[in-house]
């Protein structure tokens, strides 16, 4: 019987002792930090999301989740109720969205503001302040990939119809043109080639051409210019003249009246000749180019084809 009461005794103070500790490890784990319930409420899914999940605005560790339960006014809609410390900025801009830890897929709150220096929003047990929550990272990125996969599929519906056989056939005879039309292009400097050679002695031709009128250009300017100048052909004629013209009158002085009419006629003659020489001249230095192409054409008169009259 004593060994008994004394394993019992032993019993009760390992209990005893094992229950101390629990209660003074709660005791010393408890969390002693003031805090203000907040909450959410969203009809978006909050998948990962669970009880004293963390809560963080920018980054720094603010508080707890709650608890999380359906909303019992209104169906369809999650209450998901926040202990947020006092210290902690949550203002009237303040919003929520839902944030994952690395690839556990364990969601924690993660708290913004969209303005700073926006004015404090009060809260308390009674009247929970509401936080809005947002479209986190992943929810966007879901949203966006529905978006891309259906862009994807109706571009590869058009891809499906744009390489119908029809337009297979249309698509390779407009590459069999091309080709076609790029092998005439590359025949063409083959063509052109025999023409390109006779190029330079074409060139050399024409500055002959162009040399050889000018030259003939220039000897007929120092033929019009030797025939005018001073003591030149027509000078030495029309002195001749004026010679010819003084004998004969000093000859018709002393003729008898029946020669005299002959004289004057000679005299004439002479003086008409010598007048249409000097006209003759006169067209070649105005117009050189007459020696090689001949004297332009008399212009049409009234009543004559071509003829055009004169503007006033």
């Amino acid at each position: 019987m004593e060994n008994r009461s004394h394993a019992l005794t032993t019993g009760f103070f390992t209990i005893t002792l094992l229950i101390a500790a629990i209660l003074y490890g709660l005791w010393f784990n408890r969390d002693r930090v003031e805090r203000v319930p907040y909450v959410i409420a969203t009809a978006q899914s909050i998948p990962g999301l669970n009880p004293q999940a963390p809560i963080r605005y920018r980054g720094l560790e603010v508080g707890r989740v709650g608890g999380i339960a359906f909303d019992t006014k209104v169906a369809g809609q999650i209450l998901v109720t926040l202990n947020i410390n006092t210290d902690a900025p949550i203002t009237t801009t303040t919003f929520a969205s839902l944030g994952y830890q690395g690839v556990t897929g364990i969601a924690f709150i993660a708290l913004d503001d969209d303005k700073a220096g926006s004015p404090l929003m009060p809260s308390s047990s009674d009247h929970p302040a509401r936080i809005p929550l947002r479209q986190g990272f992943f929810d966007q990125l879901e949203k966006r990939g529905k978006e891309i996969l259906t862009q994807t599929e109706e571009v590869t519906r058009r891809l499906n119809t744009l390489l119908s056989p029809d337009n297979q056939k249309t698509i390779l005879g407009a590459f069999s043109d091309v080709s076609e039309t790029a092998q005439k292009y590359r025949e063409l400097p083959e063509k052109l080639q025999p023409t390109i050679d006779k190029l330079p002695a074409l060139a050399d031709q024409t500055q002959k051409t162009l040399n050889s009128v000018t030259a003939l250009a220039t000897d007929v300017n120092k033929l019009t210019t030797g025939l005018q100048a001073p003591g030149g052909p027509i000078d030495r004629v029309t002195t001749t003249v004026e010679r010819i013209g003084g004998s004969v009158d000093a000859v018709a002085g002393g003729l008898e009246l029946d020669t005299l009419p002959q004289v004057n006629s000679l005299s004439d003659d002479t003086k008409a000749s010598m007048r249409a020489l000097r006209k003759t001249m006169n067209k070649i230095n105005d117009r050189p180019q007459s020696l090689i192409f001949g004297s332009p054409g008399t212009p049409p008169g009234p009543g004559e084809e071509g003829f055009t009259a004169p503007s006033k």
